[in-house]
């Protein structure tokens, strides 16, 4: 009875948490209507052939061939035995909610957990939960469906939260919390996020170090800082197969380094993704005034014509430019909302930093302004060069402006400590009660001079993408739509800037009561979580509300087949590829949800094919349409040896086109290579460029080309006579089989993706894979009839599976061992018979 009734507080907390999550939700959760979301849709087209194959044989593939012809399934679809028990954990952790509800829960009970861990007490803790939960960012993410970067800021906190309890002397609590919590983060598989999240760490680990020192307490920092580690290692373990793997794959992905040297050497990266494409999302140092003022840079990318406050400053003449303009006016390609930490929120930050002492204010206010510049990206380039030449794995993630995610975190801890400090010892207000109009004058007073005169702040209301697309518009009508476009956003802008005066009014007003002695401090916490969750709830419901959801079976339903799919899947050959070219073809994944496509979407495909792309599969695409359009369709008149030859070489069967009305067509390649081939020669290059420029110079029909690291695996060929021939027999995702007969031998060419792991035998003997044409797999072989299989299972994965389960045992050991101490703890507290309790 005393458990449950130390406890009831925070059980309270947590039905709160739910009644919270399911009231923003409503009508959409109880009426069982769920979110829409492209990316979802995509994913479902990119994990179908190995959902099928999991259905079909109860085992996983590691391999799909539905999209880019081929790759690994540990970032598309990562699923391993030992991830099982962690995924039933992570469902109990949030209560076997609904979908969408359990995502906001699980951010409002992860910040509690960091708050509780910090000794707030409960009703501030549940003030701090909802400041953080509420940011509009983590909703806007929740909306575009990026749902592993949802879960992996969800359990964040918690994480911080055993690193916090550790430094604080409960070393068992703190083992426990980061072992879990890792585990879960790591689980998320958001490696950008997790990422961030290290700075916030590596700060406050700073700044307890920094206490350790002053304090003379370097061995109690030491047992913490071990505790820490052991934990996030035991965490890491449970989820080592996706991590390893995943290791493994960046290395061959995008995210690794090219071997090829380009010209535009100041683009490129040591290791990773290139310059202008890790900051093509920057946020705008003025943007960043989005914190404070939501619409400062107009909201979203929607069309203008959809802004209640901006259409009624419009000009009716220029209503159809309006359908077309967005709302939002920065100088990122595009966005779905901004980042708002809450204007409040953002008052008592500043606050803050007057008020509260010690060396974790600094480390989260370092943090906070590490943030603020590197989301700049572009615009602040110098500063970023230096943490992507010289920052260890910086360089592997792109959309720098989401580093944000690290202000969102620390600006709501430090608004708490402010408001902990105000409530644990109310005499401070009295005591710096100047600081109290400092920090109004710099939010809402800032918000105050927006308001007034928004034009004397930002230079431009309309963005240099804008200009150039209205610039055709004739100058006697292009100066009057400016003009009129300029006051509706400055509309906007002076609307949102007067929302976020009052709220700061608002939340300001509170604090003063409370000095005056006019109000109580749970009444006041209660009222500024009201005005706060009214405040962010409002700004999230621009961008997530309840006209985006459908019925389940919209969303669930099988994508819709279209006659041309039909059509192709007529032909039951057993392994071909198809071209969409009535879609944007690396930007989409429905295709693959029947067939066997050349295109896909992934944030981090295959460098080498991204760069067979780039060199060869886009600009044959380009002169493709047009030959078949020219050619009305009869492909004997298209030269589709000369036009497509690495389509030809990667078995692309089927061509579908766009028709008028919305239709689409398949058309048959005859000039395919077909599943395998023999080749005459086999030339060999000195380095990646050598080779990728041979691959435009060969018949690829009877040649090919190789990094001459490979000369020992293929060595020679030898011309092949027309009695050679190659037949693919057996066909899964990861196991290929083949029938070779050939007079003379040599190497076979597989119009499949080369990627190590996969294994060759022939007859039954190991052979190993050469890789040609910069992509495909090869095998010499010898002259005769043999039987070929290529497979694709790696053995890490027993191995790494074996470390998860032993992991397993080592954080039961931990939970035993916490439970057995809290009991014995428990006993020797409760008061000897006869004695007072």
């Amino acid at each position: 009875m005393n458990i449950f009734k130390k406890c009831l507080p925070d059980l309270l907390a947590v039905l709160m948490f739910a009644v919270i999550s399911f009231a923003y939700f409503f009508p959409a959760a109880t009426e069982g209507r769920i979110l829409y979301r492209e990316d979802h849709s995509a994913g479902r087209g990119s994990g179908q052939e190995q959902k099928e194959y999991l259905e079909r044989t109860g085992e996983r593939t590691r391999w799909t061939n539905s999209l880019f012809g081929g790759m690994p399934t540990y970032q598309t679809a990562p699923s391993y035995g030992s991830s099982d028990t962690l995924n039933t954990a992570v469902s109990f952790y949030h209560l076997w909610l609904p979908e969408n509800v359990w995502y906001v829960f699980a951010y409002l009970l992860g910040f509690y957990i960091l708050l509780r861990a910090f000794d707030f007490r409960h009703s501030l803790a549940v003030l701090g939960s909802v400041i953080w939960a509420f940011s509009s960012y983590f909703f806007i993410i929740i909306a575009a469906g990026h749902l592993w970067k949802v879960m992996a800021l969800a359990y964040l906190p918690p994480m911080i939260a055993g690193v916090v309890l550790a430094y604080r002397g409960k070393y068992l609590w703190g083992l426990a919390m980061t072992a879990v919590f890792t585990a879960f983060e790591v689980l998320a598989n958001h490696v950008q996020m997790t990422y961030y999240y290290l700075f916030v760490l590596f700060f406050i680990v700073l700044a307890y170090l920094w206490e350790a020192v002053r304090e003379k307490r370097m061995k109690h920092f030491l047992k913490a800082t071990g505790v820490c580690l052991a934990g996030a290692a035991i965490g890491i373990c449970l989820n080592l197969s996706n991590l390893y793997h995943t290791w493994q794959y960046s290395k061959e992905s995008m995210r690794g380094k090219s071997e090829l040297v380009k010209q535009n050497s100041a683009n490129q990266t040591n290791s990773g993704l290139e310059r202008d494409y890790i900051t093509q999302w920057s946020y705008g140092i003025d943007e960043t005034w989005t914190l404070l003022v939501p619409n400062v840079k107009g909201g979203a990318s929607v069309p203008m014509s959809q802004s209640e406050v901006a259409m009624k400053h419009a000009d009716n003449t220029y209503l159809p430019v309006y359908q077309q303009i967005t709302q939002y006016f920065g100088e990122q390609p595009m966005t779905s909302g901004p980042v708002y930490v809450g204007a409040f929120v953002l008052m008592l930050f500043v606050l803050g930093l007057f008020i509260v002492k010690g060396p974790l204010k600094w480390g989260l206010l370092a943090a906070t302004v590490l943030s603020v510049f590197l989301s700049w990206g572009h615009n602040f380039m110098w500063f970023t060069d230096l943490f992507i030449d010289y920052m260890p794995m910086y360089a592997k993630f792109r959309t720098v402006s989401s580093i944000l995610v690290i202000a969102e975190f620390t600006i709501p801890l430090l608004a708490m400590l402010a408001l902990k400090k105000i409530v644990d010892g109310p005499e401070i207000l009295t005591a710096n009660i100047r600081y109290v109009y400092a920090a109004f004058a710099l939010t809402g007073g800032v918000s105050f001079l927006f308001a007034v005169m928004p034009g004397a702040f930002f230079s431009s209301f309309v963005s240099s993408s804008e200009m150039q697309a209205l610039s055709q518009i004739p100058s006697e009508h292009l100066q009057p739509l400016l003009a009129n476009l300029t006051d509706m956003r400055k509309a906007v802008v002076s609307a949102d800037s007067w929302r976020s005066f009052f709220i700061i009014l608002a939340g300001t007003s509170c604090l003063l009561l409370f000095k005056a002695r006019k109000l109580k401090a749970l009444p006041m916490i209660v009222v500024l979580t009201v005005l706060c969750l009214a405040d962010m709830w409002q700004v999230n419901k621009r961008y997530l509300n309840d006209g985006m959801f459908v019925e389940k079976s919209v969303r669930e339903q099988p994508v819709e087949m279209s006659p041309a799919e039909r059509q192709i899947l007529l032909d039951k050959s057993l392994d071909y590829r198809v071209l969409n070219l009535s879609t944007n073809t690396f930007n989409e994944n429905e295709t693959s949800y029947y067939l066997k496509s050349i295109g896909g979407y992934h944030a981090a495909k295959l460098r080498r094919y991204q760069e067979m792309i780039e060199a060869y599969i886009s600009p044959e695409m380009q002169k493709l349409f047009p030959a078949i359009a020219e050619a009305q369709g009869d492909m004997t008149k298209v030269n589709g040896d000369s036009i497509y030859p690495v389509l030809n070489m990667l078995n692309t069967k089927y061509f579908i086109l766009p028709l008028q009305s919305g239709q689409t067509v398949p058309i048959m390649n005859p000039y395919t290579y077909g599943n395998a081939w023999m080749v005459d020669k086999v030339h060999y290059a000195d380095n990646a460029n050598g080779e990728i420029d041979m691959v435009g110079r060969l018949d690829l029909r009877h040649e090919a080309v190789a990094d001459r690291k490979f000369a020992g695996v293929l060595g020679e060929s030898d011309t092949q006579e027309g009695g050679s021939v190659v037949r693919i027999t057996a066909y899964e995702p990861n196991k290929l089989t083949y029938d070779v007969d050939s007079r003379k031998g040599g190497v076979v060419v597989f119009s499949e993706i080369y990627y190590p792991g996969w294994t060759a035998t022939v007859d039954g003997e190991e052979a190993e894979l050469g890789r040609v044409n910069y992509i495909l797999r090869a095998l010499k072989v010898k002259p005769g009839r043999h039987t070929v299989v290529l497979t694709f299972k790696p053995k890490s994965i027993d191995i790494t599976e074996t470390v998860a389960y032993v992991a397993y045992a080592f954080l039961l050991a931990v939970i035993v061992l916490l439970v057995f101490f809290e009991i014995r703890k428990r006993k020797a507290q409760k008061p000897v018979d006869g004695g007072n309790a």
